[in-house]
């Protein structure tokens, strides 16, 4: 069904969706909010990346997603796609939008070249994420993030997922008064059939480096001892993949660690719901959806405290754990399995604090937000 006339026109950039073989929390933010949006009447367009046997164009749930160029190429082509819409010319041609939402993973798409009315939406700061890009693209790519940004978008209004997140932008010179915190939703639980296995742990994220699985296995190894029927769910993919299956080699757990990589959404939430606890010992998190998502089921996070986000999502004693390091990760994961009422306690206050979050809600900050954006001045 097409949208009226009148309705707003929203684009959105991200240089990945949800079908992208690495797409992930970030992906599921902003295509969520487009698909409320869209159902509640904007005519919203997502600008992404193509990756091998993708369609160039699609709809999904109310949002025209358009995929051109890789992953340093989509960012020059959606904006040629934006300037041939002021052109009448392209994929978007007469149809300029009224706000750009412009998703800045460490780079942004520097739409405000094109249009004064963009919102820039940050997850998190990625100073402990350039390295892996080599010493050449992580210095270039944190001085842009770090310095050029901020100067460039001074004068334009950020969303960003939480309040460390928010003092991060703060850091770096964004001005505080033009920074929302939208935080992100969740669906409703999917309903299972499966009870909760107490020496069963999970790790639900994407498979890359800053995720830090290893961490994860590690504390199966540590563990596996003391706990001999200790087994540990892996549930996502990513380019990482093979070196942590190398990884639960070596540590001789193998036996123990199921990587489930992609599944259903009906598969992961029986993942969810059959796990004692979920591990989450990633370097950096905005805000960690899949922290809610486990919360849905009763199963509570332990997280690093270092991450940032997890701070925010994470009520440390009453929803989950927050531990320094390794050490204290793998500590934290048999007090867990040793003490389950502990274990049911946090959770119940997860599942509790989970109900609070809605993608509609999070709709609503961003409808907050563009009415700022597109009041008169």
């Amino acid at each position: 069904m097409s949208a009226p006339a009148s309705a707003p026109v929203i684009t959105l950039l991200c240089w990945r969706d949800l079908e992208h073989p690495q797409g992930g929390g970030s992906e599921r933010y902003i295509q969520r909010v487009g698909a409320e949006l869209a159902r509640r009447g904007a005519r919203v367009t997502l600008l992404t990346a193509a990756f091998p046997g993708c369609d160039a164009e699609t709809v999904v749930d109310g949002v025209r997603i358009i995929r051109r160029g890789g992953r340093l190429s989509v960012y020059p082509r959606a904006l040629l796609i934006l300037a041939g819409a002021r052109l009448g010319i392209g994929p978007l041609r007469g149809i300029f939008p009224d706000v750009v939402v412009d998703t800045q993973n460490g780079v942004p798409f520097f739409a405000s070249l094109l249009t004064r009315r963009v919102v820039v939406l940050v997850h998190h700061c990625h100073r402990e994420q350039w390295p892996v890009a080599g010493p050449v693209l992580s210095r270039i790519g944190w001085w842009i993030e770090s310095r050029l940004s901020p100067w460039a978008h001074r004068h334009r209004r950020y969303v960003t997922v939480s309040a460390p997140s928010r003092d991060e932008l703060v850091g770096l010179g964004v001005d505080p008064t033009r920074i929302s915190v939208v935080r992100a939703g969740i669906d409703p639980p999917h309903a299972v059939d499966v009870a909760a296995d107490e020496y069963r742990i999970v790790a639900l994220s994407r498979l890359v480096p800053h995720k830090q699985v290893e961490h994860a296995l590690g504390v199966v190894a540590a563990l596996r001892t003391d706990i001999p029927d200790l087994t540990l769910d892996v549930v996502g993919g990513g380019w990482w993949g093979d070196r942590l299956r190398a990884h639960a080699e070596a540590l001789d757990i193998a036996d123990r660690v199921h990587f489930h990589g992609h599944v259903s959404e009906a598969r992961k939430h029986e993942l969810l719901a059959s796990a004692h606890v979920h591990l989450m010992p990633s370097r950096k998190e905005g805000w960690g959806i899949a922290v809610i998502e486990a919360a849905q089921h009763g199963v509570p996070t332990i997280g690093y405290r270092c991450s940032a986000g997890l701070t925010d999502s994470i009520e440390d004693g009453v929803t989950g754990l927050l531990v320094d390091g390794p050490a204290e990760l793998a500590a934290a994961t048999r007090e867990l399995l040793e003490n389950p009422d502990e274990a049911r306690s946090l959770g119940t206050a997860a599942r509790e604090a989970a109900a609070g979050y809605s993608w509609s809600a999070t709709a609503d900050g961003f409808t907050a937000v563009f009415e700022q954006v597109l009041a008169p001045r």
